[in-house]
């Protein structure tokens, strides 16, 4: 796997919050919050990944299932989150861990600051007193941060998650060049963004992806980017 720096990161304006980064193994995020929460951020990540990782070595095909596995209602609530966007969505449960982990650190972190926003890879959580526009990045589209979202402090807090058939490493069967998911559950945002991306071979594909995903319940909100073509459906305000 070749690494591609995260430079969209240094495009993050912090609205009088403190920035900070904590990786740890895979979860690497990019924080921003009323003071720095490191510490807090860190035992948040080693819970909820340790609950994951448990969940795995007894069901290992929750690690490696492209399609939805049986619910399970005694699972650790992050595992249960997961499986039910799988079942939503028709992908694996694994399709949804990044988003998963940046709302339960988010929300673990919102009990230290009224003001939380957690970036996993492109999946983010938000929760803010004031509005806070998001530039969507789709590669070597032209329409690259031309495109971006604006969220309104009422409508949150709120996934806002993307996956890409031609950026970055997660596992997509499309072609989009960014799929773009809003969703008050973070891990449904995320799985629907791989659902919906796998349906995108080309541009022609848009309209039919943004039918077939506002109908995924818990979507409220779907961008499409196809190269310099694209389309939105739902709750979504541009700016």
């Amino acid at each position: 796997m070749v690494y591609q720096e995260r430079t969209y990161r240094n495009r993050v304006l912090n609205n009088n919050l403190v920035p900070f980064h904590v990786c740890i193994r895979e979860t690497d995020l990019f924080i921003l919050s009323d003071s720095d929460l490191s510490v807090a951020a860190i035992k948040s990540i080693h819970n909820h990944r340790g609950f994951i990782e448990t969940y795995i070595k007894i069901h290992p095909n929750f690690l490696t299932s492209l399609v939805p596995i049986i619910k399970d209602n005694l699972a650790p609530n992050i595992v249960r989150d997961m499986l039910n966007a799988s079942l939503a969505t028709g992908v694996g449960p694994m399709a949804s861990v990044a988003g998963a982990i940046a709302e339960y650190v988010g929300n673990d972190l919102l009990k230290s600051s009224r003001n939380v926003i957690v970036e996993n890879g492109g999946d983010i959580f938000l929760k803010t007193d004031r509005d806070i526009k998001v530039g969507i990045f789709a590669g070597d589209s032209p329409l690259t941060y031309k495109i971006n979202l604006l969220i309104k402090s009422e409508k949150m807090p709120l996934g806002v998650c993307t996956s890409s058939g031609t950026v970055g490493h997660s596992l997509s069967f499309g072609n989009a060049d960014a799929v773009c998911v809003t969703s008050k559950s973070s891990s449904m945002a995320d799985a629907a963004a791989t659902a919906i991306g796998n349906i995108v071979k080309s541009r022609k594909d848009i309209k039919t992806a943004l039918d077939r995903g506002i109908n995924i319940k818990g979507v409220s909100g779907i961008i499409i980017i196809v190269g310099d073509k694209f389309g939105a459906i739902g709750d979504i305000e541009l700016s």
